[in-house]
């Protein structure tokens, strides 16, 4: 006879033989097969999550976790299914097409932005965990403006794995868009002012329950007493449950990141102060004076993140202002030419060659030609001119610039991430996403600071234990943790990089290269190009000498005649100096037997004043065939080109010119000398026209037929004469020189090459902005330095006094918070123009 197990026996068989999960010892399904290697064995795993977590663990050398721990882990959560769903839609192309810019070779960037950032520590662990994401290429954060700039390889990693990245470091993201992220801005401070009304509320509530205790105390009968406590407890906690939330979610992502961030020691100060007047109340031990002085504390914390929240955003305000300068709709020509009606339509679907109509007091939409129409364009937002552009068919127009006064029919060009404007905010990004040297030691010092006050607190409260008790322990010791907190070194830099960029930016610079600021404020040497940098790359009649007695208006008047047809540089110099002389209707010429000698002038019959002769403009042997020997008047040296007009009676007039130099060039080269700059100049052109101008320009050193090597060579001297060296250029052969110097600056209308590998980019044709540009960064530098000495000699000073006792929680509350603010406050000293 067969025996029957009991069914409790079957099931303890049954356990004994299912598998349990390596990390969080729960069963593993039998159609799961995920396994982990630890020690060259196999281990499995119940799912994904626990398989992740438990490789995580492995691969950063943290095996020893599963040997020493006491209990198994909790089973790891994965994000929820719909989530991940939602994300995958991220991947599909017609998704990304509004948002993300396509590269070579797979490369994609997106503009996200950022939710749940506190401090200046979450920027950093946000770029850690993308940088270390296999597959991201490089991450620029910038703090001001809480916008991330991802750039990924797409065969390696996806959008959504990204953004889910993020999300599991205790934050979210989601694509650009201006109007969400004002409607997210506008909430965050709503919720913001919202804590910090309530903590203000508990802190009066609080404070009406206390004051009678501190001023009679030792008279107030126990009982009433107690009702004093009681009253008090129950004020603190919303300050304590709800307003003081975002420290305790900063201080959950620190632990979950394993790191020490700003909000943690101010979470667990409120934590340790709360947890104690709680046993003081409990127990009897009448210590109401924890309650208000936490609803105190949170409510000078709140209150000095608000400001700086205001101040953090008036110092990116420019770049925001830029980015939401491109309307989100338009006016679309279906039909043009054949048709004129206007539909309304979203400018992110715009494709090149869409024509759109642009009325009176509307931003342009994209980058375009006008096909028709006339009107003025203010183009201060992107230039820094404030003088509006006339602009008619044929002209160029950009995204982002203000219609004024009348309606133009545009032809796209690029539209969305291909605008010059996409082009400038992507470049701001980058700018403000920049860390300095000293900004770079400020966050590891930083990081360590906590951590090493945290570890410092211990021995803090054991010997005042030992000293005074566990309750005066504890205030002195949540003192030492709040006061020390070193936001204030964590806002040094960024507060004061944006409110300088945005600054420079509103005037048409732009400086995108990592560190540039920090190394303009220390150049010895200025190098220039001198075509199209310091002159215009165009001829001009800079002197007009006679020869006889021809007066200038008709010599120029039949100088341009002789022209009127010519391409030619000197040509157009020629028919400019006409025009400009009102020259061109001075008297009835006509021309016959034109002739035109390549290299050497041109020459017609022409009938002047009722007199008709063959008339020759050109070089000085070619004109001598038609009028006889060049006088001695005639013999002029001129480093530019020279040019004679003469006719069967003799030489006339000697038309003098020269590429001209830029306006204000002068002035801009002055004030760089006034600032102790050596300016240098590298042309080449020839030694004549280049030793001319550095004469004329008061320049230090010049170099004339200068080839692209040379360039390179020459600037490659003075930086092994430990020379600082700033490069300003605009050509392609500029590009190698360029990149070579410490800090290049590409003018406006230089080569595409040029202006990509510049560091700073001046958007108008101003160049006395560079001086001010200079003087900016060494302000910017300065202010940074301050701010970090501050921030360093205030915790120098407050270590000791709260070590030794003579600190309060609220009143430590309160100098963390001045403290940050004097630091923010003094970076936005940054946003005054200074005159230089």
């Amino acid at each position: 006879m067969v025996r029957r197990c009991p069914s409790r026996v079957l099931r303890v068989q049954f356990r004994i033989m299912k598998k349990t999960c390596f990390h969080c010892g729960l069963d593993v399904p039998d159609n799961i097969s995920l396994t982990v290697v630890y020690e060259n064995e196999p281990r499995d795993t119940c799912c994904a999550g626990c398989q992740a977590v438990a490789r995580g663990i492995i691969d950063a050398g943290l095996g020893n976790y599963y040997k020493q721990r006491t209990a198994d882990a909790e089973k790891a959560a994965l994000p929820p299914q719909e989530m991940l769903d939602r994300l995958k839609l991220y991947d599909l192309p017609e998704v990304q097409a509004g948002f993300v810019e396509a590269g070579a070779g797979g490369e994609r960037e997106a503009l996200l932005m950022l939710e749940g950032i506190t401090c200046a520590a979450c920027v950093w662990l946000i770029e850690q965990q993308l940088l270390r994401t296999a597959g991201v290429l490089r991450a620029d954060l910038n703090y001001s403006t809480r916008r991330v700039r991802v750039l990924w390889d797409e065969g390696r990693v996806r959008l959504s794995d990204i953004l889910l990245r993020i999300q599991k470091s205790g934050y979210s993201a989601a694509p650009y868009d201006a109007g969400k992220f004002e409607e997210q801005a506008q909430a965050e401070r709503k919720h913001s002012l919202i804590r910090l009304a309530v903590a203000g509320l508990s802190m009066m509530q609080t404070m009406m329950f206390a004051v009678p205790e501190y001023l009679y105390g030792h008279e107030i009968e126990p009982v009433f007493l107690n009702v004093l406590h009681w009253g008090a407890f129950l004020m603190v906690l919303p300050a304590m449950f709800y307003s003081a939330v975002p420290f305790y979610r900063g201080m959950w992502r620190d632990i979950k990141n394993r790191r020490t961030g700003m909000d943690t020691p101010v979470a667990l100060a409120l934590i340790l102060t709360f947890a104690a007047g709680v046993y003081s109340l409990l127990g009897g031990a009448g210590q109401g004076m924890y309650f208000e002085s936490i609803a105190m504390f949170v409510f000078f914390l709140l209150g000095g993140r608000y400001m700086e929240q205001v101040a953090r955003r008036r110092a990116g305000d420019a770049a925001e202002r830029l980015v939401k300068l491109v309307p989100a709709f338009c006016h679309k020509l279906n039909g043009y030419p054949d048709s004129e009606k206007a539909e309304e339509a979203a400018v992110v679907q715009l494709r090149p060659g869409d024509v759109v109509a642009v009325y009176p007091g509307e931003v342009v939409p994209v980058d375009g030609t006008v096909l028709a129409g006339e009107s003025e364009i203010n183009e201060a937002m992107l230039t820094g001119e404030s003088l509006p552009v006339p602009k008619q068919a044929g002209s160029a127009v950009a995204a982002g610039t203000l219609n004024i006064s009348g309606p133009l029919v545009v032809r796209t060009e690029q539209a969305g991430g291909g605008t010059r404007l996409a082009h400038i905010v992507k470049l701001l990004d980058r700018a403000l996403a920049q860390k300095p040297r000293l900004a770079e030691m400020a966050e590891k010092y930083a990081s360590s600071f906590v951590f090493s006050l945290l570890l410092m607190a211990v021995p803090v409260f054991v010997g005042w234990t030992i000293y005074a008790g566990p309750l005066q322990a504890l205030w002195i010791t949540v003192s030492l943790l709040v006061i020390t907190c070193p936001c204030a070194l964590s806002l040094a830099t960024p507060t004061a990089l944006a409110a300088s960029t945005g600054v420079l930016a509103s005037d048409g610079i732009l400086v995108s290269g990592r560190g540039s600021l920090e190394t303009l404020a220390q150049i010895d040497d200025v190098v220039f190009d001198k075509t199209g940098t310091l002159t215009r790359g165009a001829l001009s009649v800079v002197e007009v000498r006679p020869l006889s007695r021809l007066n200038e208006c008709l010599a120029a008047a039949v100088a341009g005649v002789l022209e009127a047809q010519s391409e030619h540089p000197v040509a157009k110099a020629i028919l400019n100096h006409a025009g400009s002389l009102g020259a061109e209707g001075y008297t009835e010429i006509c021309a016959e037997q034109r002739a035109n000698y390549v290299g050497s002038g041109v020459s017609a019959r022409l009938t002047v004043n009722g007199e008709t002769q063959i008339w020759a403009l050109g070089k000085a042997d070619f004109v001598a065939g038609i009028s006889g020997k060049l006088p001695e008047a005639g013999r002029i040296e001129h480093s530019g080109s020279l040019v004679y007009l003469g006719n069967q009676h003799g030489f006339q007039t000697a038309f003098l010119l020269a590429d001209e130099t830029k306006a204000g060039i002068a002035d801009m080269l002055g004030r760089l000398k006034a600032q102790g700059m050596k300016l240098h100049l590298l042309s080449g052109d020839r030694p004549a026209a280049v030793e001319n101008l550095a004469r004329r320009l008061g320049l230090d050193s010049y170099r004339a037929e200068a080839s692209p090597e040379d360039k390179l060579a020459y600037v490659e001297t003075l930086q092994r004469h430990r020379r600082k060296v700033l490069m300003v250029g605009d050509g392609i052969n500029d590009a190698p020189v360029l990149a070579q110097a410490d800090v290049s600056v590409a003018v406006a209308g230089g080569a595409d090459v040029a202006r990509e590998g510049a560091d700073v980019i001046l958007l108008n044709e101003d160049m006395r902005v560079l001086p001010q540009t200079i003087r900016q960064a060494q302000r910017t530098r300065a202010v940074i330095r301050q701010n970090l000495i501050w921030a360093s000699v205030y915790n120098l000073i407050v270590v000791p006094l709260a070590v030794c006792g003579y600190v309060t929680p609220w009143v430590a509350a309160l100098g963390m918070s001045l403290s940050s603010l004097v630091v923010v406050a003094n970076a936005l000293r940054l946003l005054k123009k200074e005159v230089v």
